[in-house]
């Protein structure tokens, strides 16, 4: 992509995004992911009525008076994107691909954040981790992340879920949002996503498009494995071969839902041949009631 045309789709980008989070993504963003934490504030005498377990004794010991510590509610978050660059992201039926739909997702997400005076941060992975943006304030790195996730070639072609999960846990000092975007063509990533879950709030933004589901009868077709290159000649009007697609695409959703499930961990669903919004807004109306029911 040359430099103008760069340039022009991240404005209009922005343009669209901002509009977004003005109207409809910016109270819903800070009701959703507010008060992820707590930090010590200081300490105080205790009065009768202080939750006893509050106490900070070191400093009581010290005073021979009773002290409790005070916390106040973590605001700054730190949220990174760890977006899938692999060759299967690259596919797309409709007007978009997979890799667009995630950069427009990953703009409104970054402009909700920057607008709450969070941190944003970007990794592209592959089988690799192929590019690590550090954490960072403000709406001119907002627009480094969009710049990157529309301009960026990936050096390889498939992916690894778990190797990037394991990055990522080893990487992160502190709880962060992980929003995890990819359409989830991999397997056994199950452990390293259970763990990293425990310590950080992830949430899987799962890509697909509609032609993976299902193929049309139009007779032989050749389908390209765009990872490994392999390529397999196929009658589409065949009811053997519609029937054994649609087996195994279903086991392959089936698996990935039950997978989150398992995890106790949010996903979203996007379908790129339709708009992302409503998706996006359904999940956080989702869960921030479930928020308030706790």
């Amino acid at each position: 992509m040359l430099p103008k045309e760069l340039l022009s789709k991240v404005k209009l980008i922005e343009i669209k995004t901002n509009r977004l989070v003005n109207d409809l993504f910016g109270g819903e963003y800070e009701s959703v992911f507010k008060g992820q934490g707590i930090e010590f504030s200081d300490v105080r005498e205790y009065v009768p009525g202080d939750d006893i377990r509050s106490i900070d004794w070191n400093v009581t010991a010290r005073s021979e008076t009773a002290y409790i510590k005070q916390f106040v509610e973590e605001r700054e978050l730190t949220v990174f994107f760890v977006v899938d660059a692999s060759y299967s992201c690259f596919f797309g039926s409709g007007e978009k691909l997979k890799s667009e739909i995630a950069a427009e997702i990953t703009a409104l997400l970054a402009f909700s954040a920057v607008k709450n005076n969070d941190k944003v941060g970007l990794i592209f992975f592959t089988d690799q981790v192929e590019k690590y943006i550090p954490i960072k304030k403000g709406r001119k790195h907002a627009l480094r992340v969009v710049r990157e996730i529309l301009s960026y070639e990936p050096k390889y072609n498939k992916t690894d879920l778990s190797m990037v999960l394991e990055y990522m846990h080893k990487v992160l000092t502190r709880k962060a949002v992980i929003f995890l975007i990819s359409d989830f063509i991999d397997s056994n990533y199950e452990k390293p996503l259970k763990i990293l879950g425990k310590e950080h709030d992830i949430i899987g933004v799962h890509l697909f498009d509609p032609r993976e589901r299902d193929i049309p009868k139009i007779g032989y077709l050749a389908l390209e494995d765009l990872e490994t290159g392999d390529e397999v000649i196929v009658n589409t009007q065949s009811k053997k071969f519609q029937k054994q697609f649609c087996m195994k695409t279903q086991a392959n959703l089936d698996q990935i839902d039950e997978l989150f499930k398992k995890t106790g961990l949010d996903k979203i669903e996007i379908d790129i041949t339709e708009s992302y919004v409503d998706p996006l807004m359904k999940f956080f109306k989702e869960r921030d009631a479930r928020k308030r029911r706790q």
